[in-house]
């Protein structure tokens, strides 16, 4: 595991930089899973953040606080959304393990109110 992605064990949320058509930063604060040293976050299908994604791939993260304030260095990345059913549902797997009840309730809240769920996957920049 390399040294930027240290930063982000025992951590319930990153801050996810993505950025706008006019290069215009925009942070929102997710929870994350780990696996095989790729990051993974779960967002509503239609949400600014996937279409800013689908436009420019290139993000930034970092470790923070529900708030979103910093808990370590921003670290370049690139994401992308997954469109591999059986993939997507074992990194839902990996939420329920890690985000337990609160995870449930996001999911029941979701589905009443119809929300399409979009699984990303975030890869750091070498």
């Amino acid at each position: 595991m390399n040294i930027g992605m240290q930063q982000f064990q025992n951590q319930a949320f990153l801050n996810l930089e993505t950025f706008r058509k006019n290069d215009t930063g925009v942070k929102t604060p997710v929870w994350f899973v780990e696996d095989s040293g790729r990051f993974y976050v779960r967002t509503v299908a239609n949400s600014w953040k996937v279409k800013r994604i689908r436009n420019n791939p290139q993000v930034k993260v970092v470790p923070c606080k529900v708030q979103g304030e910093p808990l370590g260095e921003w670290v370049p990345a690139r994401a992308w959304r997954i469109s591999d059913p059986a993939r997507e549902k074992a990194v839902n797997a990996l939420f329920n393990r890690k985000y337990g009840l609160q995870k449930r309730l996001f999911d029941l809240m979701g589905k009443m109110r119809k929300d399409q769920m979009a699984t990303l996957e975030i890869e750091f920049e070498e």
